[in-house]
């Protein structure tokens, strides 16, 4: 099972989520290709109510704390409740790295 599943699995499992997308951004930078280091979460689940957007992003990185341990390099997160998430869909864009066109030594 590729990083990508297991985080799925692992956020689907924690926050039962109204929408989640968990996007694969490894090949916008300088990695081997089929790297699996650098993810999007985009998550939308009632139990963000009522909490700062620094305490959801908390949750969502402790909840991935294993994976951040074993290779997951960068994590970029959209976190939304359900009636934000109606209002604005935005669902965010990661820069590319700035080595990314650089060759592997």
């Amino acid at each position: 099972m590729t990083f990508q599943n297991l985080i799925e699995e692992c956020l689907m499992l924690k926050f039962d989520p109204e929408y989640l997308e968990v996007i694969n951004e490894s090949d916008n930078h300088h990695v081997p290709e089929n790297s699996e280091t650098h993810f999007r979460v985009i998550i939308v689940s009632q139990m963000f109510k009522g909490i700062s957007l620094i305490k959801q992003h908390m949750l969502v990185n402790e909840t991935l704390d294993e994976f951040l341990k074993k290779g997951v390099h960068a994590l970029a997160i959209v976190t939304r409740t359900p009636e934000a998430w109606k209002a604005n869909q935005e669902k965010g864009v990661s820069p590319n790295c700035l080595g990314k066109n650089t060759q592997l030594s």
